[in-house]
């Protein structure tokens, strides 16, 4: 992966064989284990918000920047990942990344103030960029084109496990503590020890990491020919071995060195595939997802649950969007990329809707310190936890991994380094835009905020009727034909 550059051809990796095909998950399996760091440091936030707040007495404007903060970090670790990895390896840049997650454990673990806490959570951002581009870029190298599909989606499975697991262990740590606010062990409070449990599974992925082998594609690029062979004859067999040595030696040789500038069309202007993709990750955010994820406790505080059944609720909900994303494991590569999108653009507009109207109609009630909050009368509660979850539902089956697949195979051989980075830290840029303003669009009207998701649901629906292609059964040269890219010959 090139800041830049090419990944392998998959079209020059054989199919391999039964025996080398439980090989080749396993490996992706771990590689994945960097979505779950992803996602566990992106939803663990959840159960300490309210505590954080109370905590540090800041204002709904300070404690928005304060959750998006990784996102600003999650962006400049994306931008930065390819480079870093074509540099000194793939390997090397997931352990780089358990560290950046382990160390942001501990910061925003025993932060004194909210600031101190800003600085944990920027740290452990940068560390879910860099896993958000290197660990499908990594299965990109290492997987057979006939099971392309799962396997990148493997990515999207472990970001909400970790989602799952962060908010199971935030629900857990606040029941035996009695409050996220109130003190556990040694003296810290539950939402501390919330922070501090990533450890566990940081330290587990740099371990693991060790365990699978370098990427082909970098060893080739490096010049490592006789390591190559044995990780390709570990992955895919024997069979035409030294065929697919030289066609990746013959790919890298026909590159001219790679730059940012390949993304630029030769009469001017971004390729159109390369906007199509930095579109697809704005979309994907633009839509809510990581509002409920974030912020769902608080929300269903705010419409009567307590806290402890909101912390039930968000649980459940990550759950739905585990089973969810095993459907669209399942369905990927049969029924395609392009019906999926457009399923869930259309579940994710009717259920966002759904909740505006809902909220739209909340009566404003005071709480205990008297400020104002909603309260969802009658039947509204219950309409609005259902399409909550169904909104879950439609985006896990849909958007949720088809786009993580989509960048990771949508673009030319030589673009896709730089094209998935830039694509990728559009995603975060978007992710952070949503995060940090949802505290004060709740303050604002809940209507209001959820009436806007549905209207990027809508125009994501027509988006991907005109724009986005379907890769299914496609090889990589007939995307570089179906963008119009031309490659550059040495010395060009």
């Amino acid at each position: 992966m090139h800041d830049g550059g090419s990944f392998t051809d998959e079209s020059a990796l054989p199919d391999g064989d039964p025996i080398s095909g439980s090989r080749v998950i396993r490996i992706a399996s771990v590689a994945a284990l960097g979505g779950l760091l992803f996602g566990f440091d992106s939803a663990v936030i959840n159960g300490a918000v309210s505590a954080i707040q109370s905590e540090f007495d800041v204002a709904d404007a300070v404690l928005g920047f304060a959750v998006a903060s990784a996102l600003l970090g999650a962006a400049a670790g994306a931008m930065t990942a390819g480079r870093i990895a074509d540099r000194i390896g793939r390997l090397k840049v997931m352990k780089i990344a358990a560290v950046l997650f382990f160390v942001s454990a501990v910061v925003t673990a025993f932060a004194p103030d909210v600031w101190i806490l800003v600085v944990g959570r920027v740290i452990g951002g940068v560390g879910v960029g860099v896993a958000s581009v290197i660990a499908p870029a990594y299965i990109a190298e290492t997987s057979p084109a006939r099971i392309r599909g799962r396997l990148g989606s493997l990515q999207q499975l472990a970001i909400v496990l970790g989602i799952f697991l962060a908010l199971l262990v935030d629900y857990v740590l606040a029941h035996l503590a009695g409050g996220a606010s109130e003190v556990l062990w040694f003296g810290l409070e539950a939402w501390r020890w919330m922070f501090l449990s990533m450890v566990v599974p940081a330290v587990v992925y740099g371990v693991l990491a060790s365990t699978i082998p370098e990427s082909p594609r970098y060893l080739v690029a490096t010049h490592k020919i006789p390591e190559a062979r044995r990780v390709l004859s570990m992955l895919f067999g024997e069979k035409n071995l030294e065929l697919t040595i030289g066609r990746i030696e013959e790919s890298l040789r026909s590159d001219t060195k790679p730059s940012w500038k390949d993304l630029r069309r030769p009469a001017g202007g971004l390729y159109p595939v390369v906007w199509v993709g930095l579109m697809l990750s704005v979309f994907q955010q633009a839509v809510g997802i990581n509002v409920i994820f974030y912020y769902s406790n608080v929300l269903w505080e705010a419409v009567g649950f307590e806290e402890s059944q909101s912390f039930q609720i968000s649980v459940f909900t990550s759950v739905v969007n585990i089973a969810t994303t095993i459907v669209a494991i399942l369905l990927i590569d049969k029924v395609g990329r392009k019906p999926l999108l457009l399923t869930g653009s259309i579940g994710m507009t009717v259920t966002l809707a759904t909740m505006a109207i809902c909220f739209a109609g909340a009566e404003q009630v005071p709480d205990a310190e008297g400020v104002m909050e909603p309260q969802l009368p009658g039947a509204l509660g219950p309409i609005a936890l259902v399409a909550a979850n169904l909104f879950v539902v439609f985006f896990g089956m849909s958007w949720g991994p088809v786009v993580w697949v989509l960048l990771g195979e949508m673009f030319p051989n030589r673009i896709r380094g730089a094209a998935l980075s830039l694509a990728a830290a559009g995603q975060w840029a978007a992710n952070w835009a949503i995060t940090v303003s949802f505290p004060s669009l709740k303050t604002f009207s809940l209507g209001f905020a959820y009436g806007m998701y549905a209207v990027f649901a809508l125009l994501s629906l027509g988006f991907v009727a005109k724009f986005v292609p379907e890769t299914k059964g496609m090889s990589l040269e007939d995307m570089d034909e179906a963008a119009g890219y031309e490659r550059p010959t040495a010395g060009a």
